[in-house]
């Protein structure tokens, strides 16, 4: 266990409330692909000031769709720093590996230096990182982001290098759906469905060790039916 996670975990066994910030692109935004029904960091937010019965918390979605990571550096005090957050958490990466668009392509090296970038500025201001690998995509119908796979390992490998609390989504979709990594999880080819955000909370969960209550069966059912465990 990193120093990080064993710090965020001290603190959540402690009474002081925490402010997390949650920040990304499209698939953290959590708008239009869930069909109505919760995104992940909404999930969270219930698991967190519900299960966990940390009322005093303060969970904040402060994503935006379409944006990259250049872009959360130009506006980080308006989408970081402002909130004073305990923990921060960074899920990006969908757009930047992209090869069309109005913006230039970067290669992953430029990205890995930007998220190392983002990463020293919360440490900068006393909160906690934690790196979000992207969730994986329909690659055959998205092949402007054929990328993403690199683009995911750079962020496992700045979380390694930097010592950096890693949920790796990528990878859990990957398991989840066998030789198809979209596996039934997304809405279009790149952007998580309502079982697929639940994913995203389960694996975000599991990793940090949030642990929901025994009684939240009623809680995600379309993984229920998947069979997918809970954390």
């Amino acid at each position: 266990m990193n120093d990080d996670l064993q710090h965020l975990r001290t603190a959540l066994a402690a009474d002081d409330p925490l402010v997390w910030v949650m920040t990304g692109d499209s698939i953290t935004h959590g708008l239009t692909h869930t069909g109505g029904e919760r995104n992940y960091v909404d999930h969270l937010h219930e698991l967190i000031r519900g299960d966990m019965a940390r009322v005093r918390d303060t969970v904040i979605n402060t994503a935006i769709s379409g944006w990259r990571i250049v872009l959360l550096l130009e506006d980080f005090e308006q989408r970081v720093a402002r909130w004073q957050p305990d923990v921060v958490t960074l899920m990006v990466g969908t757009n930047d590996c992209s090869d069309e668009g109005v913006f230039p392509v970067i290669t992953a090296a430029e990205f890995g230096e930007s998220v190392t970038e983002f990463v020293r500025r919360v440490r900068a201001i006393g909160a906690i990182p934690v790196l979000q690998t992207q969730p994986g995509i329909d690659v055959k119908d998205a092949p402007e982001r054929a990328r993403i796979a690199e683009f995911a390992q750079t962020v496992r490998e700045v979380a390694a290098r930097d010592e950096v609390i890693l949920v790796d989504q990528f990878a859990r979709f990957a398991e989840l759906g066998g030789g198809d990594i979209a596996g039934g999880l997304l809405n279009d080819p790149f952007h998580p469905n309502a079982a697929g955000q639940a994913v995203l909370a389960l694996e975000f969960a599991r990793t940090l060790g949030l642990a929901p209550t025994p009684e939240r069966d009623r809680v995600l059912p379309d993984l229920a039916v998947r069979g997918v465990p809970r954390p």
